[in-house]
């Protein structure tokens, strides 16, 4: 089995997945202290990590009726992320694995995203298109193996998670703005407001910049007359359609929609005949990363004691 601990941001993971993809344990440890803030702080949530991550990781191993001498491989996000709260992963999951001599396998939170469709039940199988619709990504992939995926579209600016949060600020929502939008969104007309959606970036990328200065603008015109059910309604119609008409434009036939936006309602209506993501693995989860890891070379003991975290994308 493999022991799999993911802590990019401000959830601190563990997960216990079979090599054969079935989850026997995924636990989320959301902080819940960020909400005051408008967003996570970085040092806030490294130290919250150090507080968390062992209790996650008992947990994981109760859950599963597990062990750690039933644990084979250990793996990891190793980047991209904040990079205070990676290490605190990194360097557990290190401490782990070489207590027991085990190997630990490093895996890209992005390309865990992408192996969240390798899991059991009703894994997918390459080749597809992924959207990875994140707080901090936005890309839309080709996948043809289990190993990578090739990038046709990213965003230019902000995330769509991203435009989320900076929209529910806007509107005077809490932190994280994607449900809380979502919500308000149900009671009001997406058709109030005609909100911009990126269509003048050529080819297949994304831009989310001039959707969140519109909003901006019509929110300081409106006053406190602003009716923030149809300003929340129509931005979120905004997003939506710029995620949908990218994935529309490949012609693809087989889309799977990963990260955490394809948590949002009105995008799974309107991606309904794709592979969506079950809601438990669309934010971070450390299940992806197990899942990832078993397509990952392994770094055996003691290489991988100098592995480091990194920050940016590579």
């Amino acid at each position: 089995m493999i022991l799999a601990l993911e802590t990019s941001c401000d959830d601190t993971c563990a997960a216990v997945v079979t090599a054969d993809g079935d989850v026997r344990a995924s636990i989320v440890s959301s902080q819940g202290v960020h909400d005051r803030f408008g967003g996570v702080v970085p040092e806030i949530a490294s130290r919250h990590h150090l507080e968390l991550v062992n209790a996650v990781v008992d947990d994981a191993l109760a859950t599963a009726g597990a062990e750690l001498d039933d644990i084979s491989l250990v793996a990891v996000t190793q980047g991209p992320g904040l990079v205070g709260a990676l290490l605190v992963g990194v360097a557990t999951a290190k401490g782990i694995a070489a207590a027991r001599r085990l190997p630990l396998a490093p895996v890209d939170h992005l390309q865990g995203h992408v192996a969240a469709n390798f899991l059991e039940p009703g894994a997918m199988e390459p080749p597809f298109l992924c959207l990875i619709a994140s707080g901090g990504h936005t890309l839309l992939v080709r996948v043809t193996d289990h190993r990578g995926y090739e990038v046709i579209g990213r965003t230019l600016d902000d995330a769509a998670g991203e435009a989320f949060d900076k929209g529910a600020r806007l509107l005077g929502l809490g932190y994280p703005g994607g449900p809380a939008i979502d919500r308000l969104a149900r009671e009001g007309d997406p058709q109030a407001f005609d909100f911009p959606t990126g269509r003048g970036v050529a080819g297949l990328d994304f831009s989310f910049a001039g959707l969140k200065t519109a909003l901006l603008y019509k929110v300081r015109d409106l006053g406190d007359d602003a009716p923030r059910a149809d300003l929340a309604a129509s931005y979120q119609r905004a997003i939506v359609r710029a995620l949908v008409d990218r994935v529309r434009e490949t012609g693809a036939e087989r889309v799977a929609v990963v990260g955490g936006v394809a948590a949002n309602s009105e995008l799974r209506a309107a991606l309904a005949d794709a592979a969506l993501a079950p809601l438990a693995l669309c934010s971070d989860n450390a299940a992806m990363i197990a899942s990832a890891a078993r397509y990952v070379e392994a770094v055996p003991y003691p290489r991988y004691l100098a592995l480091d975290a990194y920050a940016a994308a590579i």
